[in-house]
Protein backbone atom coordinates (compact mmCIF):
# COMPACT_ATOMS: atom_id res chain seq x y z
CA UNK A 1 0.00 0.00 0.00
CA UNK A 2 1.06 3.60 -0.59
CA UNK A 3 2.37 5.53 2.40
CA UNK A 4 0.37 8.56 1.27
CA UNK A 5 -3.37 8.90 2.04
CA UNK A 6 -5.96 8.48 -0.67
CA UNK A 7 -6.37 11.61 -2.78
CA UNK A 8 -2.93 12.96 -1.74
CA UNK A 9 -0.41 13.43 -4.58
CA UNK A 10 3.12 12.22 -3.90
CA UNK A 11 5.52 15.21 -3.86
CA UNK A 12 8.55 15.47 -6.12
CA UNK A 13 11.32 13.35 -4.67
CA UNK A 14 14.64 11.63 -5.38
CA UNK A 15 14.83 8.09 -6.71
CA UNK A 16 16.12 5.68 -4.08
CA UNK A 17 18.40 3.99 -6.65
CA UNK A 18 19.80 6.54 -9.11
CA UNK A 19 19.11 9.60 -6.90
CA UNK A 20 17.46 11.39 -9.84
CA UNK A 21 15.08 14.21 -8.88
CA UNK A 22 11.67 14.03 -10.49
CA UNK A 23 7.95 13.37 -10.31
CA UNK A 24 7.16 9.65 -10.13
CA UNK A 25 5.13 7.24 -8.04
CA UNK A 26 6.73 4.87 -5.56
CA UNK A 27 10.33 4.75 -4.37
CA UNK A 28 11.98 4.23 -7.76
CA UNK A 29 11.83 6.08 -11.05
CA UNK A 30 10.46 4.05 -14.00
CA UNK A 31 13.93 3.39 -15.44
CA UNK A 32 15.30 2.02 -12.15
CA UNK A 33 12.17 -0.05 -11.63
CA UNK A 34 12.63 -1.78 -15.00
CA UNK A 35 16.38 -2.10 -14.37
CA UNK A 36 15.72 -3.89 -11.09
CA UNK A 37 13.30 -6.36 -12.69
CA UNK A 38 16.02 -7.89 -14.86
CA UNK A 39 19.08 -7.64 -12.57
CA UNK A 40 19.87 -9.10 -9.15
CA UNK A 41 20.85 -6.91 -6.20
CA UNK A 42 24.34 -6.96 -4.65
CA UNK A 43 27.05 -4.53 -3.57
CA UNK A 44 28.07 -2.16 -6.37
CA UNK A 45 31.78 -2.09 -7.21
CA UNK A 46 31.69 1.66 -7.88
CA UNK A 47 29.56 3.26 -5.17
CA UNK A 48 29.47 0.36 -2.67
CA UNK A 49 25.68 0.50 -2.37
CA UNK A 50 23.40 -2.53 -2.37
CA UNK A 51 21.56 -2.12 -5.65
CA UNK A 52 20.58 -4.19 -8.73
CA UNK A 53 23.77 -4.67 -10.72
CA UNK A 54 24.74 -5.13 -14.34
CA UNK A 55 28.35 -6.26 -14.78
CA UNK A 56 28.86 -5.44 -11.09
CA UNK A 57 27.70 -1.80 -11.31
CA UNK A 58 24.41 -0.13 -10.40
CA UNK A 59 22.36 2.06 -12.69
CA UNK A 60 23.73 5.29 -11.15
CA UNK A 61 27.26 4.24 -12.12
CA UNK A 62 26.05 3.31 -15.59
CA UNK A 63 24.50 6.77 -16.02
CA UNK A 64 27.79 8.39 -15.02
CA UNK A 65 29.70 6.13 -17.43
CA UNK A 66 27.32 7.14 -20.21
CA UNK A 67 28.08 10.83 -19.60
CA UNK A 68 31.82 10.11 -19.71
CA UNK A 69 31.35 8.14 -22.91
CA UNK A 70 30.14 11.26 -24.71
CA UNK A 71 33.40 13.08 -24.18
CA UNK A 72 35.90 10.27 -24.58
CA UNK A 73 36.02 7.13 -26.69
CA UNK A 74 36.87 4.26 -24.36
CA UNK A 75 35.72 0.76 -23.59
CA UNK A 76 32.59 0.65 -21.44
CA UNK A 77 34.32 -1.42 -18.76
CA UNK A 78 37.16 1.10 -18.59
CA UNK A 79 34.66 3.94 -18.19
CA UNK A 80 32.90 2.10 -15.37
CA UNK A 81 36.12 1.41 -13.49
CA UNK A 82 37.20 5.06 -13.89
CA UNK A 83 34.18 6.47 -12.01
CA UNK A 84 35.25 8.49 -8.96
CA UNK A 85 32.23 10.76 -8.52
CA UNK A 86 28.58 11.01 -9.54
CA UNK A 87 26.87 13.92 -11.27
CA UNK A 88 23.28 14.21 -10.05
CA UNK A 89 20.60 14.81 -12.67
CA UNK A 90 16.90 15.30 -13.15
CA UNK A 91 14.88 12.21 -14.00
CA UNK A 92 14.94 11.49 -17.73
CA UNK A 93 17.33 14.33 -18.66
CA UNK A 94 20.73 12.64 -18.46
CA UNK A 95 20.44 10.98 -21.87
CA UNK A 96 18.61 13.58 -23.93
CA UNK A 97 20.30 15.12 -26.94
CA UNK A 98 22.12 18.30 -25.99
CA UNK A 99 22.22 17.62 -22.25
CA UNK A 100 25.95 16.79 -22.42
CA UNK A 101 28.78 17.23 -24.90
CA UNK A 102 28.58 14.81 -27.80
CA UNK A 103 31.10 13.55 -30.29
CA UNK A 104 30.65 15.30 -33.64
CA UNK A 105 30.18 13.02 -36.61
CA UNK A 106 31.67 13.46 -40.04
CA UNK A 107 29.47 15.85 -41.96
CA UNK A 108 28.40 17.89 -38.92
CA UNK A 109 25.84 15.49 -37.45
CA UNK A 110 25.33 15.04 -33.73
CA UNK A 111 25.01 11.95 -31.61
CA UNK A 112 26.65 8.58 -31.74
CA UNK A 113 27.94 7.23 -35.01
CA UNK A 114 25.48 4.81 -36.60
CA UNK A 115 26.69 1.25 -36.30
CA UNK A 116 27.56 -0.43 -39.59
CA UNK A 117 25.58 -3.51 -40.62
CA UNK A 118 27.01 -6.86 -39.54
CA UNK A 119 29.46 -8.51 -41.88
CA UNK A 120 27.96 -11.19 -44.16
CA UNK A 121 28.04 -14.59 -42.50
CA UNK A 122 26.82 -18.06 -43.40
CA UNK A 123 26.13 -21.32 -41.64
CA UNK A 124 29.34 -22.47 -39.91
CA UNK A 125 31.02 -25.47 -41.49
CA UNK A 126 30.52 -28.49 -39.22
CA UNK A 127 33.95 -29.93 -39.92
CA UNK A 128 35.01 -32.85 -37.72
CA UNK A 129 33.25 -33.30 -34.41
CA UNK A 130 32.71 -36.03 -31.87
CA UNK A 131 29.25 -37.52 -32.28
CA UNK A 132 27.24 -37.48 -29.03
CA UNK A 133 26.88 -40.78 -27.26
CA UNK A 134 23.48 -39.86 -25.80
CA UNK A 135 20.66 -37.62 -26.96
CA UNK A 136 20.62 -33.87 -26.43
CA UNK A 137 20.41 -32.95 -22.76
CA UNK A 138 17.81 -30.22 -22.04
CA UNK A 139 19.42 -26.90 -21.16
CA UNK A 140 18.37 -24.47 -18.46
CA UNK A 141 18.84 -21.07 -20.09
CA UNK A 142 17.55 -19.27 -16.99
CA UNK A 143 20.86 -20.04 -15.25
CA UNK A 144 22.93 -18.39 -17.99
CA UNK A 145 24.28 -14.96 -17.05
CA UNK A 146 23.75 -12.51 -19.96
CA UNK A 147 27.14 -10.97 -19.19
CA UNK A 148 28.76 -14.38 -19.79
CA UNK A 149 27.32 -14.82 -23.29
CA UNK A 150 29.77 -15.92 -25.98
CA UNK A 151 29.91 -12.98 -28.40
CA UNK A 152 32.53 -14.60 -30.65
CA UNK A 153 30.48 -17.64 -31.65
CA UNK A 154 30.25 -18.16 -35.44
CA UNK A 155 26.64 -19.24 -34.94
CA UNK A 156 25.92 -15.87 -33.32
CA UNK A 157 27.57 -14.05 -36.23
CA UNK A 158 25.37 -15.93 -38.70
CA UNK A 159 22.28 -15.31 -36.57
CA UNK A 160 22.98 -11.56 -36.34
CA UNK A 161 23.37 -11.35 -40.09
CA UNK A 162 20.05 -13.16 -40.63
CA UNK A 163 18.42 -10.92 -38.01
CA UNK A 164 19.71 -7.84 -39.85
CA UNK A 165 18.25 -9.08 -43.13
CA UNK A 166 14.88 -9.83 -41.51
CA UNK A 167 14.88 -6.44 -39.78
CA UNK A 168 15.48 -4.66 -43.07
CA UNK A 169 12.81 -6.69 -44.85
CA UNK A 170 10.15 -6.37 -42.14
CA UNK A 171 10.89 -2.94 -40.75
CA UNK A 172 12.02 -3.88 -37.24
CA UNK A 173 12.81 -0.86 -35.09
CA UNK A 174 15.99 -0.21 -33.14
CA UNK A 175 14.56 -1.57 -29.89
CA UNK A 176 13.48 -4.84 -31.52
CA UNK A 177 16.90 -5.29 -33.16
CA UNK A 178 18.76 -4.78 -29.89
CA UNK A 179 16.41 -7.14 -28.05
CA UNK A 180 16.76 -9.84 -30.71
CA UNK A 181 20.56 -9.62 -30.74
CA UNK A 182 20.65 -9.97 -26.94
CA UNK A 183 18.32 -12.94 -27.05
CA UNK A 184 20.38 -14.63 -29.75
CA UNK A 185 23.58 -14.10 -27.75
CA UNK A 186 22.01 -15.91 -24.79
CA UNK A 187 20.46 -18.90 -26.56
CA UNK A 188 23.41 -19.50 -28.92
CA UNK A 189 26.06 -19.55 -26.21
CA UNK A 190 27.81 -22.97 -26.28
CA UNK A 191 25.63 -24.05 -29.23
CA UNK A 192 27.04 -26.93 -31.30
CA UNK A 193 26.02 -28.40 -34.62
CA UNK A 194 23.03 -30.72 -34.36
CA UNK A 195 21.48 -29.22 -31.23
CA UNK A 196 17.85 -28.12 -31.31
CA UNK A 197 16.61 -25.07 -29.41
CA UNK A 198 13.11 -25.74 -28.08
CA UNK A 199 10.28 -23.34 -27.40
CA UNK A 200 9.81 -24.71 -23.89
CA UNK A 201 13.47 -24.06 -23.00
CA UNK A 202 13.82 -20.40 -24.03
CA UNK A 203 10.33 -18.89 -23.68
CA UNK A 204 10.40 -18.17 -19.94
CA UNK A 205 14.11 -17.12 -19.75
CA UNK A 206 13.70 -14.58 -22.56
CA UNK A 207 10.45 -13.23 -21.13
CA UNK A 208 12.09 -12.87 -17.71
CA UNK A 209 14.72 -10.61 -19.32
CA UNK A 210 12.05 -8.60 -21.20
CA UNK A 211 13.45 -9.78 -24.53
CA UNK A 212 11.47 -10.36 -27.72
CA UNK A 213 10.74 -14.05 -27.88
CA UNK A 214 8.69 -14.07 -31.09
CA UNK A 215 11.25 -12.18 -33.18
CA UNK A 216 14.11 -14.24 -31.73
CA UNK A 217 12.27 -17.45 -32.59
CA UNK A 218 11.77 -16.16 -36.15
CA UNK A 219 15.55 -15.87 -36.60
CA UNK A 220 16.11 -19.33 -35.12
CA UNK A 221 13.51 -20.76 -37.52
CA UNK A 222 15.43 -19.21 -40.42
CA UNK A 223 18.51 -21.01 -39.10
CA UNK A 224 16.48 -24.27 -38.98
CA UNK A 225 17.56 -25.01 -35.40
CA UNK A 226 14.27 -24.18 -33.61
CA UNK A 227 11.58 -26.64 -32.53
CA UNK A 228 8.18 -25.35 -31.46
CA UNK A 229 7.19 -27.91 -28.82
CA UNK A 230 4.60 -25.66 -27.17
CA UNK A 231 1.20 -27.15 -26.49
CA UNK A 232 -1.37 -25.83 -28.99
CA UNK A 233 -4.18 -23.74 -27.57
CA UNK A 234 -6.68 -26.19 -29.06
CA UNK A 235 -5.30 -28.99 -26.88
CA UNK A 236 -5.60 -26.88 -23.73
CA UNK A 237 -9.13 -25.85 -24.65
CA UNK A 238 -10.13 -29.45 -25.39
CA UNK A 239 -8.79 -30.69 -22.05
CA UNK A 240 -10.74 -27.98 -20.22
CA UNK A 241 -13.98 -28.74 -22.07
CA UNK A 242 -13.74 -32.49 -21.44
CA UNK A 243 -13.02 -32.04 -17.75
CA UNK A 244 -15.90 -33.29 -15.61
CA UNK A 245 -17.22 -35.85 -18.11
CA UNK A 246 -17.34 -39.58 -17.43
CA UNK A 247 -14.16 -41.24 -18.74
CA UNK A 248 -15.99 -43.28 -21.39
CA UNK A 249 -18.07 -40.33 -22.62
CA UNK A 250 -15.01 -38.03 -22.56
CA UNK A 251 -12.97 -40.46 -24.70
CA UNK A 252 -15.74 -40.80 -27.27
CA UNK A 253 -16.40 -37.04 -27.35
CA UNK A 254 -12.67 -36.42 -27.83
CA UNK A 255 -12.56 -38.76 -30.84
CA UNK A 256 -15.57 -36.97 -32.33
CA UNK A 257 -14.01 -33.52 -31.84
CA UNK A 258 -10.69 -34.59 -33.34
CA UNK A 259 -12.46 -35.92 -36.44
CA UNK A 260 -14.19 -32.55 -36.78
CA UNK A 261 -10.95 -30.65 -36.25
CA UNK A 262 -8.53 -32.80 -38.24
CA UNK A 263 -10.87 -34.51 -40.70
CA UNK A 264 -11.26 -38.20 -41.36
CA UNK A 265 -11.18 -40.73 -44.20
CA UNK A 266 -14.55 -39.48 -45.47
CA UNK A 267 -14.84 -36.02 -43.94
CA UNK A 268 -13.03 -32.73 -44.34
CA UNK A 269 -11.76 -30.73 -41.34
CA UNK A 270 -14.13 -28.07 -40.07
CA UNK A 271 -13.26 -24.55 -39.08
CA UNK A 272 -12.06 -24.16 -35.52
CA UNK A 273 -15.00 -21.90 -34.67
CA UNK A 274 -17.37 -24.68 -35.76
CA UNK A 275 -15.55 -27.19 -33.55
CA UNK A 276 -15.83 -24.83 -30.59
CA UNK A 277 -19.54 -24.30 -31.24
CA UNK A 278 -20.28 -28.04 -31.46
CA UNK A 279 -18.47 -29.09 -28.29
CA UNK A 280 -19.80 -26.12 -26.30
CA UNK A 281 -23.29 -27.02 -27.50
CA UNK A 282 -23.05 -30.71 -26.59
CA UNK A 283 -21.21 -30.25 -23.28
CA UNK A 284 -24.23 -29.38 -21.04
CA UNK A 285 -26.04 -32.58 -22.05
CA UNK A 286 -22.87 -34.67 -21.71
CA UNK A 287 -22.25 -33.30 -18.22
CA UNK A 288 -25.80 -34.19 -17.19
CA UNK A 289 -25.55 -37.71 -18.61
CA UNK A 290 -22.12 -38.30 -17.02
CA UNK A 291 -23.85 -38.45 -13.62
CA UNK A 292 -25.77 -41.58 -14.69
CA UNK A 293 -23.98 -43.17 -17.67
CA UNK A 294 -20.47 -44.24 -18.57
CA UNK A 295 -20.78 -44.44 -22.38
CA UNK A 296 -22.80 -42.80 -25.15
CA UNK A 297 -24.48 -46.08 -26.05
CA UNK A 298 -26.46 -45.86 -22.79
CA UNK A 299 -28.14 -42.58 -23.81
CA UNK A 300 -31.74 -43.06 -25.00
CA UNK A 301 -34.12 -40.98 -27.04
CA UNK A 302 -36.05 -40.09 -23.88
CA UNK A 303 -32.86 -38.67 -22.34
CA UNK A 304 -32.38 -36.41 -25.34
CA UNK A 305 -36.01 -35.23 -25.30
CA UNK A 306 -35.87 -34.60 -21.56
CA UNK A 307 -32.80 -32.41 -21.99
CA UNK A 308 -34.30 -30.50 -24.94
CA UNK A 309 -37.45 -29.66 -22.97
CA UNK A 310 -35.35 -27.34 -20.80
CA UNK A 311 -34.16 -25.34 -23.82
CA UNK A 312 -35.83 -22.78 -26.05
CA UNK A 313 -35.00 -20.75 -29.14
CA UNK A 314 -31.51 -20.80 -30.58
CA UNK A 315 -30.15 -22.63 -27.50
CA UNK A 316 -32.33 -25.63 -28.35
CA UNK A 317 -31.41 -25.46 -32.01
CA UNK A 318 -27.65 -25.17 -31.38
CA UNK A 319 -27.48 -27.96 -28.80
CA UNK A 320 -29.64 -30.32 -30.83
CA UNK A 321 -27.47 -29.72 -33.89
CA UNK A 322 -24.33 -30.54 -31.88
CA UNK A 323 -25.88 -33.70 -30.40
CA UNK A 324 -27.06 -34.89 -33.82
CA UNK A 325 -23.52 -34.47 -35.15
CA UNK A 326 -22.08 -36.41 -32.19
CA UNK A 327 -24.50 -39.35 -32.35
CA UNK A 328 -24.40 -39.53 -36.16
CA UNK A 329 -20.62 -39.90 -36.00
CA UNK A 330 -20.89 -42.44 -33.16
CA UNK A 331 -23.37 -44.55 -35.17
CA UNK A 332 -21.14 -44.53 -38.24
CA UNK A 333 -18.14 -45.47 -36.11
CA UNK A 334 -19.96 -48.41 -34.51
CA UNK A 335 -19.93 -46.96 -31.00
CA UNK A 336 -23.73 -47.00 -30.61
CA UNK A 337 -26.45 -49.25 -32.01
CA UNK A 338 -29.09 -46.59 -32.64
CA UNK A 339 -29.03 -42.82 -33.04
CA UNK A 340 -31.18 -41.35 -30.22
CA UNK A 341 -31.46 -37.97 -32.02
CA UNK A 342 -32.97 -39.33 -35.25
CA UNK A 343 -36.41 -38.01 -36.24
CA UNK A 344 -36.20 -35.18 -33.69
CA UNK A 345 -37.03 -32.04 -35.64
CA UNK A 346 -34.92 -28.98 -35.14
CA UNK A 347 -37.77 -26.68 -36.10
CA UNK A 348 -37.97 -23.71 -38.40
CA UNK A 349 -35.99 -20.67 -37.33
CA UNK A 350 -38.33 -17.70 -37.38
CA UNK A 351 -36.30 -14.58 -38.07
CA UNK A 352 -37.54 -11.22 -36.87
CA UNK A 353 -37.83 -8.25 -39.20
CA UNK A 354 -34.52 -6.41 -39.49
CA UNK A 355 -34.74 -2.80 -38.34
CA UNK A 356 -32.67 0.09 -39.74
CA UNK A 357 -30.41 2.15 -37.52
CA UNK A 358 -31.48 5.59 -36.42
CA UNK A 359 -29.47 8.69 -37.41
CA UNK A 360 -28.53 9.28 -33.77
CA UNK A 361 -27.02 5.81 -33.43
CA UNK A 362 -24.97 6.30 -36.59
CA UNK A 363 -23.81 9.78 -35.50
CA UNK A 364 -22.51 8.44 -32.19
CA UNK A 365 -20.49 5.76 -33.98
CA UNK A 366 -19.09 8.33 -36.41
CA UNK A 367 -18.04 10.52 -33.48
CA UNK A 368 -16.34 7.55 -31.79
CA UNK A 369 -14.16 6.88 -34.86
CA UNK A 370 -11.44 9.44 -34.11
CA UNK A 371 -8.39 7.87 -35.84
CA UNK A 372 -7.65 7.38 -39.56
CA UNK A 373 -7.84 3.60 -39.16
CA UNK A 374 -11.16 3.73 -37.27
CA UNK A 375 -12.72 6.05 -39.86
CA UNK A 376 -11.64 3.79 -42.72
CA UNK A 377 -12.96 0.70 -40.94
CA UNK A 378 -16.27 2.48 -40.35
CA UNK A 379 -16.57 3.37 -44.04
CA UNK A 380 -15.77 -0.16 -45.22
CA UNK A 381 -18.53 -1.57 -43.01
CA UNK A 382 -21.13 1.16 -43.51
CA UNK A 383 -20.60 1.83 -47.23
CA UNK A 384 -19.30 -1.46 -48.64
CA UNK A 385 -20.93 -3.85 -46.12
CA UNK A 386 -17.61 -5.57 -45.40
CA UNK A 387 -17.36 -8.03 -42.52
CA UNK A 388 -14.73 -7.63 -39.82
CA UNK A 389 -12.71 -10.61 -41.09
CA UNK A 390 -12.88 -9.28 -44.67
CA UNK A 391 -11.60 -5.89 -43.52
CA UNK A 392 -8.69 -7.52 -41.70
CA UNK A 393 -7.62 -9.57 -44.74
CA UNK A 394 -7.59 -6.64 -47.18
CA UNK A 395 -4.21 -6.31 -48.90
CA UNK A 396 -2.55 -3.32 -50.51
CA UNK A 397 -2.89 -5.10 -53.86
CA UNK A 398 -6.68 -5.03 -53.42
CA UNK A 399 -6.57 -1.25 -53.96
CA UNK A 400 -6.65 0.25 -57.44
CA UNK A 401 -6.71 3.95 -56.66
CA UNK A 402 -6.05 4.99 -60.27
CA UNK A 403 -9.16 3.20 -61.54
CA UNK A 404 -11.03 3.77 -58.25
CA UNK A 405 -11.62 0.09 -57.57
CA UNK A 406 -11.55 -1.92 -54.35
CA UNK A 407 -11.62 -5.72 -54.12
CA UNK A 408 -13.32 -7.16 -51.04
CA UNK A 409 -13.53 -10.95 -50.66
CA UNK A 410 -12.87 -11.43 -54.36
CA UNK A 411 -15.55 -8.97 -55.53
CA UNK A 412 -14.43 -5.71 -57.15
CA UNK A 413 -16.39 -2.63 -56.16
CA UNK A 414 -16.18 1.02 -57.25
CA UNK A 415 -14.62 3.46 -54.79
CA UNK A 416 -16.87 6.32 -53.74
CA UNK A 417 -15.46 9.76 -52.87
CA UNK A 418 -15.75 9.29 -49.10
CA UNK A 419 -13.99 5.93 -49.00
CA UNK A 420 -11.30 7.18 -51.39
CA UNK A 421 -10.56 10.18 -49.16
CA UNK A 422 -10.40 8.03 -46.03
CA UNK A 423 -8.15 5.52 -47.82
CA UNK A 424 -5.71 8.24 -48.84
CA UNK A 425 -5.69 9.66 -45.31
CA UNK A 426 -4.97 6.21 -43.85
CA UNK A 427 -2.23 5.44 -46.37
CA UNK A 428 -0.51 8.74 -45.57
CA UNK A 429 -0.76 8.02 -41.84
CA UNK A 430 0.50 4.48 -42.44
CA UNK A 431 3.50 5.77 -44.41
CA UNK A 432 4.47 8.32 -41.74
CA UNK A 433 3.86 6.01 -38.76
CA UNK A 434 5.53 2.87 -40.14
CA UNK A 435 7.78 3.94 -43.04
CA UNK A 436 9.82 0.73 -43.05
CA UNK A 437 7.07 -1.85 -42.61
CA UNK A 438 6.97 -4.76 -45.03
CA UNK A 439 3.48 -5.92 -44.04
CA UNK A 440 1.29 -6.01 -47.16
CA UNK A 441 -2.02 -5.88 -45.30
CA UNK A 442 -3.94 -2.65 -45.66
CA UNK A 443 -4.64 -2.26 -41.93
CA UNK A 444 -1.71 -2.67 -39.55
CA UNK A 445 -0.95 -1.65 -35.96
CA UNK A 446 2.02 -1.63 -33.59
CA UNK A 447 1.88 -5.41 -33.19
CA UNK A 448 1.61 -6.35 -36.89
CA UNK A 449 3.79 -3.63 -38.45
CA UNK A 450 6.93 -5.70 -37.83
CA UNK A 451 5.31 -8.97 -38.93
CA UNK A 452 3.46 -10.31 -41.94
CA UNK A 453 0.21 -11.20 -40.16
CA UNK A 454 -3.12 -9.35 -40.30
CA UNK A 455 -4.67 -7.25 -37.55
CA UNK A 456 -6.99 -9.13 -35.21
CA UNK A 457 -10.77 -8.90 -35.33
CA UNK A 458 -10.70 -7.66 -31.73
CA UNK A 459 -8.55 -4.65 -32.68
CA UNK A 460 -10.62 -3.84 -35.77
CA UNK A 461 -13.92 -3.78 -33.88
CA UNK A 462 -12.57 -2.21 -30.66
CA UNK A 463 -13.46 1.41 -31.53
CA UNK A 464 -17.20 0.78 -31.93
CA UNK A 465 -17.51 -1.86 -29.24
CA UNK A 466 -20.28 -0.80 -26.88
CA UNK A 467 -21.97 1.45 -29.43
CA UNK A 468 -25.49 0.78 -30.70
CA UNK A 469 -24.19 0.92 -34.27
CA UNK A 470 -21.39 -1.65 -34.20
CA UNK A 471 -19.57 -2.76 -37.32
CA UNK A 472 -21.91 -5.73 -37.72
CA UNK A 473 -25.01 -3.54 -37.27
CA UNK A 474 -23.65 -1.04 -39.79
CA UNK A 475 -23.03 -3.83 -42.30
CA UNK A 476 -26.57 -5.16 -41.87
CA UNK A 477 -27.99 -1.64 -42.11
CA UNK A 478 -26.16 -1.03 -45.40
CA UNK A 479 -27.60 -4.17 -47.00
CA UNK A 480 -31.07 -3.39 -45.67
CA UNK A 481 -30.80 0.14 -47.05
CA UNK A 482 -29.95 -1.28 -50.47
CA UNK A 483 -33.07 -3.46 -50.33
CA UNK A 484 -35.23 -0.50 -49.29
CA UNK A 485 -33.81 1.80 -51.97
CA UNK A 486 -33.77 -0.52 -54.99
CA UNK A 487 -36.69 -2.70 -53.99
CA UNK A 488 -36.83 -6.05 -52.17
CA UNK A 489 -35.11 -8.00 -54.95
CA UNK A 490 -33.00 -10.89 -53.57
CA UNK A 491 -31.21 -11.35 -56.91
CA UNK A 492 -30.02 -7.74 -56.83
CA UNK A 493 -28.77 -8.11 -53.25
CA UNK A 494 -26.97 -11.35 -54.04
CA UNK A 495 -25.26 -9.72 -57.03
CA UNK A 496 -24.20 -6.53 -55.24
CA UNK A 497 -23.01 -8.00 -51.92
CA UNK A 498 -22.37 -11.65 -52.82
CA UNK A 499 -24.97 -12.93 -50.38
CA UNK A 500 -26.25 -16.46 -50.10
CA UNK A 501 -29.71 -16.92 -51.58
CA UNK A 502 -31.34 -17.55 -48.19
CA UNK A 503 -29.67 -14.49 -46.67
CA UNK A 504 -30.72 -12.34 -49.63
CA UNK A 505 -34.30 -13.55 -49.27
CA UNK A 506 -34.27 -12.64 -45.58
CA UNK A 507 -33.15 -9.07 -46.35
CA UNK A 508 -35.73 -8.83 -49.11
CA UNK A 509 -38.46 -10.08 -46.76
CA UNK A 510 -37.52 -7.53 -44.07
CA UNK A 511 -37.46 -4.70 -46.63
CA UNK A 512 -40.86 -5.75 -47.97
CA UNK A 513 -42.33 -5.76 -44.47
CA UNK A 514 -40.89 -2.32 -43.68
CA UNK A 515 -42.20 -0.87 -46.95
CA UNK A 516 -45.68 -2.29 -46.35
CA UNK A 517 -45.68 -0.95 -42.82
CA UNK A 518 -44.69 2.52 -44.07
CA UNK A 519 -47.44 2.40 -46.73
CA UNK A 520 -50.06 1.50 -44.15
CA UNK A 521 -49.06 4.40 -41.91
CA UNK A 522 -49.37 6.88 -44.77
Amino acid sequence: MSRYPKGYAKPTDSCASCLAWGDFSGRLCPACYMFGRSHDAATCVGCRRAQPLKWGYCRLCWCQARIHGRTAEADVRARLSAIRHHQLFFMGLHYRRGSAPVVARRGGGRGAVKKPPPAPAWRPSPGWRQLPLFGQVPRDYSRLDPAAADLTSPWLAWAKYLAYQLAEARGWGRGIRISVNRGLAIVLTDYVEGDVIRHSEIFNPLRALDLRFGHTATVLEEMEIFLDDSKPSFERWLAERLDGLAPGIAAEAERWIRVLHDGGPRSLPRQQSTVWLYLNGARPALLSWSDHYDHLREVTREDVLTHLKTLHGHHRRDQLGALRSLFTWAERSGLIFRNPTSRIKVGQNEYSVLQPLTPGQIDRSVAAAATPAARLILALAAVHAARVAQIGTLMLDDLDIGNRRLTIAGRTRPLDDLTLKLLLDWLEHRRRRWPNTANLHLLINNQTATKASRASNHWISATLRGQDATLERLRVDRQLEEALTHGPDPLHLAEVFGLDEKTAMRYAGSARALLEQAAEQT
